[in-house]
């Protein structure tokens, strides 16, 4: 796969990741989002984890690569109440975002930009005060990324872009009548959901402090009676693709052709028992069977090319198991999943069968659903992204 397709697969993460925010906004006018917008500046000074040898000090400075700056400017909406899930989450804001960060190895890293959709919601709003958690998704670009031959030591990031994964919490507090200071901290993902690689990424953790200016006054908020929740089960079915590059650092090629590694095709079903417990949460099993065609595949050199030997169908095929937890903001949802292989193939060199599947979901209709989750290992290793279309059956 070409520079131009990781761009074009990423660029639709972030897409994706804008459809949740339009669909908060969808029945706002535009002088209504004026109204209620908000303009803050960030400041980021953190760590990052050494999750692998680049950022351990592999790398040309011989230096570990453990502290990072980082600065935000994030353009946000204040919801007062005209809907009900905008209650239920105690007056949320949302918006979008432009993130910079420099983790002093320009030469290496170079210096990532991110674009992110975010919704900052409270825990408990006092008068003049909250406590919030905050979660976005993006996309980060202008990363220098590996060359065999250029950047030979940074195995964090194979191509350059990825995809941008933040969560964290602050506390607001009303400074002056338009005037918002938060204090808090936040954890990042960075990765390309092994679209490229290498690619260990990066995860970083900060605290961090900004400043909002509200161009509106305060306003007040909208209460209504909530409707008592019936609990209620739903039943998910969906198929999903995606790409996965693999190198074989063994074969006797061109070092670019050998980089460049070879890409395949993973895809398969999943489906989800859920029980909605709340407005807000649906708890659930799934289970998930995927065709990985990456699995015990050899390859060949035939003219300084690398060909994809023959491999019998069934070694390929994964089944795993997870118990799911959903959290439900209008259209959107955000999922997180503890996941279990409990039928693969053994291989000399396999990731564990333990996992992890985070990912967004955004219904068009009451019925049918589409999103992305990423599957990874140990916490912070990208496998695999899964593109996915469902339906639901109540």
């Amino acid at each position: 796969m070409k520079n131009h397709c990781i761009k074009g697969v990423i660029f639709q993460f972030l897409l994706l990741a804008c459809i949740p925010l339009c669909s908060l906004a969808q029945k706002d006018t535009l002088n209504r989002v004026w109204t209620h917008s908000s303009l803050a500046f960030m400041y980021d000074n953190g760590y990052v984890f050494p999750t692998n040898k680049f950022l351990k000090g592999n790398n040309s400075e011989d230096k570990k690569i453990k502290v990072f700056q980082a600065a935000s400017i994030k353009f946000s909406t204040q919801k007062t109440g005209n809907r009900l899930w905008e209650q239920l989450y105690k007056y949320p804001v949302w918006g979008i975002g432009a993130y910079m960060a420099d983790f002093y190895n320009r030469r290496e890293i170079g210096f990532p930009i991110a674009i992110y959709v975010f919704l900052d919601a409270p825990f408990s709003r006092w008068e003049k005060s909250s406590f919030n958690y905050q979660i976005g998704f993006g996309a980060t670009f202008h990363w220098k990324s590996f060359n065999p031959l250029t950047n030979q030591y940074n195995m964090s990031m194979g191509a350059g872009e990825s995809c941008f994964i933040d969560a964290g919490l602050n506390y607001r507090y009303e400074l002056a009548k338009n005037i918002d200071l938060a204090a808090g901290f936040s954890c990042t993902h960075f990765s390309n959901g092994a679209l490229k690689q290498p690619n260990y990424g990066i995860n970083t953790i900060a605290p961090k402090i900004s400043i909002k200016y509200n161009f509106f006054d305060r306003p007040v908020f909208k209460k209504q009676e909530v409707p008592r929740f019936s609990k209620k089960n739903e039943w998910l079915i969906g198929v999903f693709g995606g790409l996965k590059n693999v190198i074989y650092d063994s074969v006797n090629t061109d070092i670019k052709e050998k980089y460049e590694g070879v890409f395949f095709p993973v895809f398969g079903v999943s489906t989800v028992f859920n029980r909605l417990v709340s407005y807000k949460s649906k708890i659930g099993i799934g289970l998930t069977a995927t065709y990985n065609s990456s699995i015990n595949a050899q390859v060949a050199v035939d003219k300084n090319e690398l060909d994809i030997e023959k491999s019998p169908m069934r070694d390929k095929f994964q089944l795993c198991i997870y118990p799911s937890y959903e959290l439900v903001v209008h259209k959107v949802s955000l999922i997180i999943q503890p996941a279990f292989y409990i039928y693969r193939k053994r291989t000399k060199i396999q990731t564990p069968d333990f996992h992890q599947r985070i990912g967004l979901k955004y219904y068009f209709t009451d019925r049918f659903f589409a999103g992305i989750t990423l599957r990874d290992y140990a916490f912070h290793v990208s496998d695999v992204i899964e593109w996915n279309v469902g339906y639901r059956i109540k």
